[in-house]
């Protein structure tokens, strides 16, 4: 899969395509439909397909401080995207300028002059242009006098329940990341850098990677869970097809210690190597307990070796 940072980044000779517009943070189960049928479509035109979504969010340039957790990495997301078969991932900068331009002006430019799309794809809630002026039907029309076809894809559902990321979102800061794995069709992963922490985990033999996130990061809810850890590579791409392993994992702060700052912390089960300074994603599959104050230090360990013997029964 080719990665493009704008549409500047398109090659000389670039001919016609089908397209999908949208932010598609998460990749959960609803974009891959929308994001299935373009790679669908493309072939069956017989041109490339190309993803194009926006960085930063476009929520953030519009009212600033209003930007939401975010589920995935820019590097993440295009990971996941190769995996569904996309030939092109744009990342297109979302600028205020470009937040006021007409969905007229957007989709002559963006479509036409320079993807030469002969087919767009989009979840049927898509909005596009100057104060989200634009919608399916808008592209639709501006299809017909543009020359490409527009295609809106009902919403997957679960039940009542209609797949999106906010929904996604509601599900991991709940840390509901069971539910969160049944919307994105894996589990939920934080990415960051191991730094050093307190070491207090490895005087109490449970070494810990203490992971420096993103600001925006949608990280679970206070309280310990299971899960896997994967290694990154120094851009954030997933390392091998194998996690490193199995772990605990800590959200929170660690009351027992009067610590307040809140921190992932990943105990790999079985693996003591050094992992200060590298990328690792720490992947969520089940959700133990709250996180809870205990009388002492001894009460502490007993309950982590509770919780490591019931994440070995769990997930190994």
């Amino acid at each position: 899969m080719q990665f493009w940072h704008g549409l500047d980044a398109i090659p000389p000779g670039w001919g016609q395509c089908v397209a999908t517009i949208g932010v598609f943070d998460g990749v959960h189960r609803g974009h891959a439909e929308i994001i299935g049928r373009a790679v669908k479509l493309a072939k069956d035109r017989g041109v490339p397909s190309v993803l194009i979504t926006f960085v930063p969010h476009p929520s953030e340039v519009v009212r600033p401080g209003t930007h939401p957790p975010v589920l995935t990495t820019i590097v993440r997301r295009a990971e996941l995207v190769d995996e569904l078969g996309v030939d092109v991932f744009c990342a297109l900068p979302f600028t205020l300028e470009f937040s006021k331009m007409a969905p007229n002006a957007f989709a002559h430019h963006a479509l036409v002059e320079r993807l030469h799309a002969v087919g767009v794809v989009v979840g049927e809630n898509f909005r596009f242009g100057h104060k989200a002026a634009g919608d399916v039907a808008l592209l639709q029309s501006l299809g017909q006098a543009f020359g490409f076809s527009a295609i809106g894809i009902p919403l997957l559902r679960d039940g009542e329940t209609p797949l999106s990321a906010t929904y996604v979102r509601t599900c991991v800061l709940s840390g509901d990341v069971e539910s969160a794995a049944v919307a994105l069709g894996r589990p939920h992963r934080v990415d960051g850098v191991v730094e050093r922490g307190d070491q207090r985990g490895r005087l109490l033999g449970f070494p810990t990677a203490n992971l420096r996130t993103d600001a925006w990061t949608a990280i679970p809810a206070d309280g310990v869970y299971g899960g896997r850890v994967w290694r990154l590579d120094g851009d954030g791409r997933t390392v091998g097809p194998e996690p490193l392993g199995t772990s605990a994992i800590s959200v929170g702060s660690n009351p027992t210690f009067d610590v307040t700052k809140r921190r992932v912390e990943a105990h790999l089960l079985d693996f003591d190597d050094d992992l200060y300074g590298h990328s690792l994603g720490v992947e969520f599959t089940h959700r133990l307990r709250g996180m809870v104050k205990f009388d002492g230090v001894d009460a502490l360990v007993a309950q982590m070796h509770e919780d490591v013997a019931q994440i070995r029964t769990l997930i190994d």
